[in-house]
């Protein structure tokens, strides 16, 4: 069942009894952040836990951080530990949306070393669709034996990314709606807009109407408007916290087109430091 990117839900539903497989819930609203929780206790999928956004996926925001900062891969190695995770362990996220959060968590995982891990491609959508198992048992895991192998090139901070908005040989992709990038509406940070020289690429982009993938060729064509002539191990992903970013990795990777880093403060961090640059309108 080795898969880097993403995995359909037939295939998993067959692979439900494998002792190697580790099934983790995202599900969140920024909203509501108990929602998710919530959710995960009325059904999820049999065997899976429950990884939350802000207390799990994320460290302590400060005055100067993103909203969700990573935790230092020590701390989420225990955290994987805790959750039963081994070094071979075989894992699987979902959400129940664009699987935005799902992809918070698998980007992690491959941060601090692990690869085999993969998200549901349409997530509790298509599970359900399918008529698949649900199950409102929480598990209670033995404690794993993972080890952290983390990769600190994986991410760059806000004065690499200064640095690239002034390389044409570098690509700044923003994962946010169109009218947060362009700076015309900004519902939760302090100031509209977004980096110099950034280029817009949504999300959003990479999904069809039922909230699955698109088809591997079409989301290379996507990502050579938006990265030009730029190799995708020179692109940087970026959006408001951190989060949105790692499902346009997820996208790339998925594309064939691995390497990309993450921004992971984001706009977030960015904006709330007076001094950085900020551009407005349309992508250059």
């Amino acid at each position: 069942m080795t898969t880097r990117t993403l995995i359909q839900a037939e295939a998993l539903a067959e692979r439900l009894d494998d002792p190697r497989l580790r099934l983790f819930d995202c599900r969140f609203d920024l909203a509501r952040p108990d929602a998710g929780r919530e959710r995960y206790l009325d059904e999820h999928l049999p065997g899976a836990l429950y990884a939350d956004l802000n207390r799990d996926l994320s460290a302590a925001a400060t005055s100067t951080s993103g909203r969700h900062p990573l935790p230092s891969p020590g701390a989420f190695a225990a955290r994987l530990r805790a959750w039963g995770v081994d070094r071979d362990s075989r894992v699987v996220t979902y959400d129940d949306g664009s699987g935005a959060y799902a992809s918070r968590l698998w980007w992690m995982l491959r941060w601090v070393g692990h690869d085999d891990v993969a998200v549901l491609d349409g997530g509790m959508r298509r599970w359900m669709e399918l008529d698949l198992p649900l199950t409102e048992a929480v598990p209670a895991p033995s404690p794993g034996d993972f080890v952290a192998h983390a990769r600190p090139d994986a991410t760059v901070d806000a004065a690499a990314v200064q640095r690239a908005s002034a390389d044409p040989g570098q690509r700044i992709l923003d994962a946010r709606g169109p009218e947060r990038y362009r700076g015309e509406v900004e519902p939760i940070d302090a100031v509209a807009g977004h980096v110099p020289g950034a280029r817009n690429h949504p999300f959003t982009l990479s999904l069809d109407s039922r909230g699955r993938f698109l088809p591997r060729d079409e989301l290379r064509r996507q990502f050579a408007a938006s990265l030009g002539r730029t190799s995708a191990e020179r692109a940087i992903a970026m959006c408001g916290s951190g989060v949105t970013a790692c499902h346009l990795l997820l996208a790339l990777e998925h594309a064939g087109l691995p390497g990309g880093r993450l921004y992971a403060g984001s706009w977030s961090e960015w904006s709330s430091d007076p001094a950085r640059p900020v551009a407005t309108g349309e992508s250059p």
